[in-house]
């Protein structure tokens, strides 16, 4: 195998890009925490879905004191429909971070931006770069879909060789190039035109030296070893409302999917078809919680919520039960109107917002 060209992709790639070709808040920012924050709130989540995301952290916490100020309930809030809440809670360590340990100052080295809770190899080289000018080339899921493709490697990417090896890949690609040019520009062009999907390989700059392109290869690339295996869920959620309106939340503290959310009392069985009846009798139904004592008001029809390993079925329960009493103390009663300060995770809002919710007996 012949050594790739990387002047020439080089040199096509920062040639063909163009700032305002994609125009985004964060693009030409210069402080830290703005890269930061954007950074952090695109880790996993589209652009478009991020963006008005970036929008509201910003004006609520215009500086990385004020977010380490903040409440945590109330960065968990902000952060509601985002989904990953790790990030959140990471955001919000990595804050306090910045402030108690830095004087306020992000660490404007590679590996100083490494130390901070949630800062993966991709944010720290994203911020050295784009803030501070340190001449670290970015590696994620565009870079290595791109890489990928031009030396035609089938070197798996979701692997720790693999990623190294990508990682000298792109080392090599950047050279002398400006980072913070050079790290926009392939950024863009895997969002642009290298896409995971029907890449416009027509108008691609880089072309010429593509052996993927070359060769017919383009779909093969990246290649992935093994995919993870997929959990599968089913959540009955218990809707318990008492004579005022009011129901009963809880905030999840297990090492679990949303961590420090908040939510209805949970059943979780294997089965999707079931009735309160059925649940009350199961081992793991609230045991506070006296079955004899409420009345079944209909049950939703069963939704699904898609995570990154884990499919869930959820069914919502109305129950009602008019003078809740013993209820632990780590369960709150809430009006409708008084949701405001609780995060809870989308599948739920969703139900609590959907108008054409039938019931059924």
């Amino acid at each position: 195998m012949t050594t790739p060209d990387w002047s020439l992709f080089r040199d096509g790639l920062t040639a063909w890009y163009a700032p305002d070709r994609r125009p985004m808040p964060w693009k030409g920012e210069r402080d830290p925490y703005c890269i930061w924050l954007s950074e952090i709130i695109l880790q996993q989540t589209r652009v478009a879905q991020g963006w008005p995301y970036f929008e509201r952290f910003l004006a609520a916490y215009p500086t990385v004191a004020q977010l380490a100020a903040a409440e945590d309930a109330d960065v968990m809030k902000l952060w509601e429909g985002l989904g990953y809440y790790s990030r959140a809670r990471n955001l919000l360590r990595a804050a306090r971070t910045v402030v108690a340990d830095h004087g306020g100052r992000f660490p404007d080295t590679y590996r100083g931006l490494l130390t901070l809770p949630g800062v993966g190899p991709y944010t720290a080289a994203a911020v050295a770069s784009f803030a501070f000018d340190r001449q670290v080339a970015v590696l994620d899921g565009n870079v290595f879909r791109i890489l990928a493709r031009y030396t035609a490697d089938p070197t798996p990417i979701d692997t720790g060789p693999g990623r190294k090896h990508f990682q000298s890949l792109v080392d090599r690609a950047l050279g002398e190039a400006p980072a913070a040019a050079f790290n926009q520009a392939i950024m863009d062009f895997g969002a642009l035109v290298c896409t995971p999907k029907s890449p416009d390989c027509a108008h691609c700059p880089v072309a010429e030296g593509c052996r993927a392109r070359a060769e017919g290869t383009v779909p093969d690339f990246p290649v992935k070893g093994k995919a993870a295996a997929r959990r599968d869920r089913i959540f009955h959620y218990l809707h318990v409302t008492d004579a005022r309106g009011r129901f009963l939340l809880h905030r999840r503290e297990d090492r679990d999917i949303w961590k420090h959310l908040y939510q209805f009392p949970l059943v979780e069985r294997a089965a999707l078809d079931l009735r309160p009846p059925q649940l009350a009798a199961a081992d793991n139904w609230p045991a506070w919680l006296p079955f004899r004592e409420l009345e079944v008001r209909g049950r939703s029809k069963p939704y699904t919520h898609q995570l990154s390993h884990q499919r869930l079925g959820v069914v919502f329960h109305r129950l009602y039960w008019p003078a809740p009493h013993d209820v632990p103390d780590d369960y709150t009663a809430v009006s409708r109107d008084g949701l405001g300060p609780y995060a809870l995770p989308r599948v739920i809002t969703r139900y609590l917002g959907d108008q054409r919710l039938t019931l059924d007996l």
